[in-house]
């Protein structure tokens, strides 16, 4: 993932089935803001919509804290 390259980077978690959605998490909004400029993102943000995606939505939030079970492995995020 090309994401996973960019400063500030800290992962993403996604799931799929009819509606899909991704969510990537970053250090500061700066940095977020920075990988919308990325060359390749840009390149695929592209292809993505007239590939894929007709419509779209993109939310900016801020975590505040996460709780649960047990810490949970990257399969059991995106499984």
């Amino acid at each position: 993932m090309i994401a996973a390259e960019q400063s500030g980077y800290l992962g993403h978690e996604w799931a799929r089935d009819g509606l899909g959605i991704t969510v990537s998490y970053w250090r500061s909004e700066a940095d977020a803001r920075a990988w919308k400029h990325v060359a390749a993102h840009v390149v695929a943000r592209q292809r993505g919509r007239e590939d894929f995606h007709a419509d779209y939505r993109v939310r900016v939030a801020q975590v505040e804290r996460e709780y649960g079970p047990a810490a949970r492995t990257d399969e059991d995020r995106h499984g």
